[in-house]
């Protein structure tokens, strides 16, 4: 998810940084753009440290004598490829300028050519705020669709009291990504999510894999941060930048993955498994490169079941928590063997992924599963991976409220 924070110019300007760092924590890439105003209070270094990203500040690059004919566009291509447009601060030109179509400035221009949702933070002096024309303007945008985040009241940079006061940049993030659809509800919360495959050597230059590429479990992990949850992502090798945000273990072997697993599962209230984990090592894998000479004969020895582990070590502990949501990729009887599973291992839930569809599963960025539950076996529909993945994070937070319902009813 990408979404575009425009910064104009206001005291407030300084608590656009702590918005970037609140929505990088939920895994959300930060694009800025600032206005001549804001970067008289705030230099544009500041953003790009913070976000990594390129900070817009003008139209036609930094040079009017020389301007940059690839910026010419620039606000097209962004305003294609933005989730969202957020103004924070929003003051009362931006507004106006919203209001009345007056594009003479990269942000404003954006808004007038993006498609995509716009959210506003207004700040700014009290009578301002109240002025009859701030007013017309904001229901104007309101009629368009724009999401306005009210400011709050109180002490004003100005020195007087009342409303005009930029809202918390907490507040400001839940309420544009609850705009997009995104619940804060793993707020507080640490997720432990698998993902990817497993190498297993066979030498030093070869080994033991399978086909899974960790995108279904990245976008887990990736889901998880916009809910708001601290993240713990353990992953096998693949080709995926991890989310910034989230704490990531990179492994190997399925022995690996194991140690990383069981060292921080009790820190987790959900452990999604949804990595490939091999069911095989070499016994006595070689530590020099085996020559080629006719046939070669491997030997394989059962991997740990690390899944079938934490149902175990969970049991043992006596607790229902954390959650424990496991997958089952199968390419025959998925809904017999995902039962099996679920069982077998003592989860509370298996994802079924059918990889048998070249379409699907595998290196796709789309997927189809199937949830089984002891209770329950619910279909979620072809979607990309991002979907699916919220899809099984809010089926979480639904069994584990009915639990705690079914709990407190018999207490």
């Amino acid at each position: 998810m990408k979404i575009a924070l425009g910064v104009s110019g206001g005291i407030a300007a300084y608590k656009a940084a702590e918005i970037v760092r609140h929505l990088q924590e939920r895994g959300v890439r930060v694009q800025v753009i600032m206005t001549a105003a804001a970067q008289e209070f705030v230099r544009p270094l500041t953003f790009a440290a913070l976000s990594g990203e390129k900070v817009i500040t003008s139209m036609f690059g930094s040079s009017a004598e020389q301007p940059n004919l690839d910026s010419a566009v620039e606000h097209i291509s962004v305003a294609q490829s933005i989730d969202c447009l957020l103004v924070a601060p929003a003051t009362a030109d931006v507004i106006a300028k919203f209001a009345q179509g007056i594009a003479n400035d990269f942000l404003s221009t954006l808004y007038l050519a993006t498609p995509a949702p716009v959210v506003i933070a207004p700040a700014m002096n009290v009578n301002m705020w109240q002025h009859p024309a701030t007013q017309a303007n904001l229901e104007i945008l309101r009629q368009r669709g724009v999401h306005v985040i009210e400011p709050d009241s109180g002490y004003l940079a100005c020195g007087m009291i009342g409303a005009g006061r930029l809202a918390e940049p907490e507040h400001i993030v839940a309420a544009t990504l609850q705009r997009l659809g995104i619940v804060q509800d793993l707020a507080g919360e640490t997720v432990l999510v698998t993902a990817g495959p497993t190498h297993e050597p066979i030498d030093p230059v070869r080994y033991l894999g399978n086909r899974s590429s960790g995108k279904m479990g990245y976008a887990i992990a990736e889901a998880a941060l916009r809910r708001g949850a601290k993240v713990i992502l353990v992953s096998g090798p693949t080709a995926i930048q991890p989310p910034a945000a989230a704490e990531t273990i990179v492994v190997e072997s399925a022995q690996q993955m194991r140690t990383a697993v069981l060292d921080r599962w009790e820190h987790a209230s959900l452990i999604v498994m949804a990595a490939a984990v091999g069911d095989y090592h070499i016994k006595n894998a070689a530590t020099e490169k085996i020559k080629r000479d006719g046939a070669m004969v491997l030997q394989l020895e059962p991997n740990p079941d690390i899944l079938a582990d934490l149902g175990s070590l969970r049991h043992a502990s006596g607790r229902a928590s954390p959650m424990l949501i496991g997958f089952a990729a199968e390419t025959e009887n998925g809904l017999e063997n995902a039962r099996a599973k679920l069982t077998k291992k003592s989860v509370d839930a298996i994802v079924l992924n059918d990889v048998s569809r070249s379409d699907i599963g595998f290196n796709s960025d789309r997927n189809e599963v199937t949830i089984v539950t002891a209770a329950q076996t619910i279909r979620i529909p072809e979607a990309s991976k991002l979907e699916i993945a919220q899809r099984i994070l809010e089926f979480a937070q639904h069994l584990r409220a009915k639990r705690e319902a079914a709990a407190t009813k018999s207490v």
